[in-house]
């Protein structure tokens, strides 16, 4: 997929619903100040970077690919900043940012563990990382048999594997969220993801925030 395709979903029904669904808890778990800087690691095409840059924040995407930044770089504004770098080892000295982003990013990086350890080193407060579930709808029509679509090669895991995979790392009040529940984006979908608290683990994309030990 190219990276305007990619960009477009979002422009969907069902993409934008899905999009804002995940913007708005991870905003929360985030719960960012303006002004505050945010890494995004992983920004793709900066679609969530540039909703939290909407947001007052001081916003910076990183991603490995030089075309997707291009086209980040191409549709955020002037003020925002996009570097070209390796999640695994993230070009900035400890705590550079007041909070760090990643979503549905880390699935495809060699070394999932590691780029966690490096957004927890460079955050200096609050961090939120998201990744597939395996445990959900969506994995069982997107992600089995080495995935379909956009999801194809992705890792998807478990709440407790990814539980482990901060055990030993400097942080504390960790929480695992989870949302889209039903996929689909239909009205009954919707509906379910009011009424389904965000607690349970099996939703779509599972969400792990955390503070700076």
């Amino acid at each position: 997929m190219n990276p305007a395709d990619y960009d477009a979903w979002y422009d969907t029904p069902r993409g934008r619903w899905i999009g804002e669904t995940e913007f708005r808890l991870a905003a929360r778990l985030l719960a960012a100040a303006p002004g505050d800087s945010l890494l995004d690691v992983g920004c793709g095409t900066g679609w969530f970077t540039r909703r939290f840059a909407a947001q007052g924040l001081q916003a910076t995407g990183l991603d490995a690919d030089p075309d997707w930044l291009a086209f980040a770089r191409a549709h955020g504004d002037p003020a925002m900043r996009w570097v070209e770098g390796d999640a695994r080892r993230l070009p900035y000295a400890d705590a550079s940012f007041d909070h760090v982003l990643s979503i549905a990013a880390l699935c495809f990086v060699g070394d999932e563990r590691q780029a966690a350890a490096e957004i927890v080193r460079v955050a200096r407060r609050r961090f939120v990382i998201g990744w597939l579930n395996r445990d959900s709808l969506l994995y069982r029509e997107k992600g089995r048999h080495g995935g379909s679509g956009a999801y194809r090669g992705a890792r998807w895991h478990t709440a407790s594997e990814l539980r482990e995979f901060f055990s030993g790392l400097p942080v504390h009040e960790l929480k695992l969220r989870s949302a889209i529940f039903l996929p689909s984006g239909t009205k009954l979908a919707r509906y379910v993801e009011k009424c389904v608290p965000d607690a349970l683990p099996w939703g779509g994309m599972l969400l792990v925030a955390g503070e700076k030990g």
